[in-house]
């Protein structure tokens, strides 16, 4: 039949309805429950632009201008995918706005990451027209259309649905889990490394962490946590003088703070990667609901207050003598000194707030726009609440490897293994031993520095390498002897 189409035995005629309007969803349409309203042609520009000041309705502190560099970077990289209706006119013009540093002023609060994150993305589009203010480096802060025109920027107009274009999506809680993520990464390694160091300073023992009990249950952060903390703990390869004081000791099982690293940490690290995924696969998808950022992100949360949660019961070991066996408080001189007595309250009291931080905001829905939006994802808060549990969690690690070097301290001239006693010496090139107290603020502060830097785990890394390689090597050269015999 097709092929009949060339004979020239067809007419085509063109029917009324064709000139007919098609009502399209943000183009010539209301938005949200005002839907069904249809707006004539000459009032098509004028709705994008009242689209997006009237969603200008953010509050709270504005987002940092890394952490709103980075949104921009994610609405561009998902404008330039294609799937949104933007024109390479105005995708053009955005990103010479971006490239050229003019961030916009973007409220931390007011989404609800339903239609995605309609309040801060329309707080970046409004900027780019010249509306609310902005920052770049030519300028500092100030009007954003002035901002724009000393970046030598013209004003952008956005076309038929290019204003919806610009506000739906997930960037803002994508940006601050993507951030989340990073540093929820060098917590886990640095936390393995701490636990280390605490367990020797603690005297514990190793033999929990032999390959076969953790073969037996192979999940997979569990396997790498045991893998970490052999790699660092008194063995051929790396031998510990505090270790060796007290192989006769005749113990039979320590604290689960102790014992059950990598149980604990395996299962945080595990989730780490989960979210990782997660948000990954959100950085490049076209979608505005938030609840797949929004669960992952609470899950988040837990998982990474797990790992400060444990770290404050090895606190708790440290400074009481009667399980550490060390000096009351990690001082001299107890009663004329304090010493970390008032460093565990900080700590009991950062792993409190977490754990009302962890109430997962994702269980919350509350109704909007009328009841058309009756279901959102809450991802917004997901998001900033697990960005401060992890900023308490780098202060419970802060607190507790000045502990732990302090106890190692204490148990001189006895040594740890050599990459311990290489994080234990790092911390002594910035905070000196507290031979008696003096201000404990500035020294919690530098630890949190050497945390937030991530060089603690760069430091046992190289040591880390050693011993797989001295391992396999070790383990090589047993099945030759075997086999000759």
């Amino acid at each position: 039949m097709t092929a009949r189409l060339g004979t020239g035995d067809y007419q085509i005629e063109l029917p009324d309805e064709t000139w007919t309007a098609v009502l399209v969803y943000g183009v010539n349409t209301g938005f949200g429950s005002f839907a069904s309203t249809i707006i004539s042609d000459e009032k098509l520009a004028d709705l994008q632009t009242r689209l997006i000041v009237s969603h200008c309705a953010g509050v709270g502190e504005p987002l940092s201008i890394e952490r709103a560099r980075m949104m921009f970077a994610l609405r561009i990289n998902i404008l330039a995918k294609g799937y949104s209706g933007i024109s390479e006119e105005t995708l053009r013009k955005i990103i010479s706005a971006f490239n050229k540093s003019c961030i916009p002023e973007i409220p931390s609060q007011g989404t609800v990451g339903a239609s995605g994150d309609l309040a801060p993305l329309s707080h970046l589009a409004a900027g780019l027209m010249g509306v609310g203010r902005m920052w770049s480096p030519k300028t500092g802060w100030g009007n954003a259309r002035e901002v724009l025109e000393q970046n030598e920027l013209g004003l952008i107009e956005y076309k038929a649905k290019e204003g919806l274009t610009m506000i739906n999506g997930t960037q803002f809680m994508t940006a601050l889990g993507a951030e989340a993520i990073e540093r929820a990464m060098s917590i886990a390694r640095q936390a393995d490394v701490i636990a280390a160091l605490s367990t020797d300073a603690l005297r514990g023992t190793v033999r929990h962490l032999h390959p076969k009990i953790h073969s037996s249950r192979p999940h997979r952060g569990q396997s790498v946590v045991a893998a970490r903390l052999r790699s660092l703990l008194a063995s051929e390869v790396h031998p510990s003088e505090i270790s060796k004081s007290h192989s006769n000791s005749g113990r039979v099982q320590d604290a689960y703070s102790i014992l059950c690293v990598p149980q604990i940490h395996g299962i945080s690290w595990d989730t780490i990667g989960f979210v990782k995924n997660v948000i990954t696969t959100e950085m490049n998808s076209d979608n505005f609901h938030g609840e797949y950022p929004a669960k992952a992100l609470d899950y988040l949360a837990i998982g990474v207050h797990e790992i400060g949660s444990l770290s404050e019961c090895r606190m708790e070991r440290l400074v009481n003598h009667n399980m550490s066996g060390l000096p009351a408080f990690l001082t001299p001189e107890g009663g004329l000194n304090s010493g970390f007595m008032i460093a565990q309250y900080t700590a009991a009291a950062l792993v409190s707030e977490n754990k009302a931080l962890c109430h997962p905001s994702s269980v919350d829905s509350i109704s909007t726009n009328a009841g058309q939006e009756d279901h959102v994802s809450m991802g917004g808060w997901s998001a900033r609440k697990a960005l401060k549990v992890i900023d308490n969690v780098e202060f419970l690690l802060a607190i507790e490897l000045l502990m732990a070097c302090q106890a190692i301290d204490l148990l001189h001239p006895l040594t740890s293994t050599p990459p311990l006693q290489r994080v234990h010496d790092l911390v002594r090139q910035s905070i000196p031993t507290c031979d008696k107290d003096r201000f404990m603020a500035a020294d919690l502060e530098k630890a949190a520095r050497i945390i937030k830097s991530g060089i603690v785990w760069k430091t046992v890394q190289p040591y880390i390498e050693n011993y797989l390689d001295s391992y396999s090597k070790l383990a090589h050269a047993r099945l030759i002897g075997r086999e000759q015999h």
